[in-house]
């Protein structure tokens, strides 16, 4: 097969986890990374050579916040030096990572918040936002997508759409509090376009008017859930304006379609 011909190969870190799982089930031509945990840049340098990628996809990431506030030397590394690493190997290679919309958590207003501005007020968010900042220093085409709280069906990790479905008695959300979540199966189905986004910082997501407790009332009438919905106290916003993106084509469901989109495609899995 000659250069001209061959498939363009995408390398996807974290390929065994919450969103590289689902980004190696949905997309074509994708190749997973073995582990990146306290990988010196040399031996990343090797993987990426190795793999015969044009793109990296990089998803490895320590996501818990209160661990990362526990062990902050083990969140930099995850979330600040690897993905630095990787900049760094890339030459010319197409970069993608996932950042979060954990850096919005300590700005004043009230949002939904655009790409220019952004406050952490935890150390993941600060963590990541160091990181996007590095990161578009060493790689200027590298994309940032500052991602929402994803959720599927997938009864090992606690997400929205597992905590309505298997809530014994009642949940709390706040009507307080306005962000956005989105379907991880839609995240992957959105990775081709995003190969293609000129370099920079998008909020990456499905939108909403609903505060939370709004989005769980809906879902809750609309799946016909027994479930008992609280008020909580109200939270700070995470509400994001992705309009930057939907500019280039990229494009969610609404948060409570998406919930609802995600709900069909398990039906047989939680026998609706």
């Amino acid at each position: 097969m000659s250069k001209l011909e061959r498939k363009k190969m995408i390398l996807v870190t974290g390929a065994s986890g919450f969103v590289g799982s689902k980004i190696m089930e949905v997309c074509r031509d994708v190749v997973a990374s073995p582990s990146l945990r306290n990988a010196s840049q040399e031996q990343i340098k090797r993987i990426i050579d190795a793999s015969g990628a044009d793109t990296i996809v990089h998803t490895a990431a320590i996501s818990d916040t209160g661990i990362c506030q526990e062990n902050p030397e083990a969140s930099y590394e995850a979330n600040v030096q690897i993905p630095v690493y990787l900049a760094k190997a890339a030459e010319g290679r197409k970069l993608i990572c996932f950042s979060s919309d954990q850096v919005y958590n300590g700005l004043e207003d009230d949002g939904p918040y655009t790409e220019d501005k952004a406050d952490p007020a935890n150390v993941y968010g600060k963590h990541k936002l160091e990181m996007e900042e590095r990161v578009l220093d060493i790689c200027p085409d590298a994309v940032m997508l500052r991602a929402e709280w994803m959720y599927d069906y997938y009864l090992k990790k606690s997400n929205f759409f597992m905590n309505m479905i298997n809530a014994k008695g009642s949940v709390a959300f706040s009507s307080g509090q306005y962000r956005g979540i989105t379907y991880v199966k839609e995240v992957a189905q959105n990775l081709e376009k995003v190969i293609t986004l000129p370099g920079g910082v998008y909020n990456f997501g499905s939108e909403t008017t609903k505060s939370m407790y709004e989005v769980a009332k809906q879902f809750i009438e609309d799946m016909g859930l027994s479930i008992q919905l609280e008020d909580a106290p109200p939270r700070h916003n995470l509400w994001m304006d992705c309009s930057k993106a939907r500019q280039y084509g990229i494009s969610f469901s609404e948060v409570s379609e998406g919930l609802c989109k995600c709900a069909r495609d398990n039906e047989a899995a939680f026998r609706l």
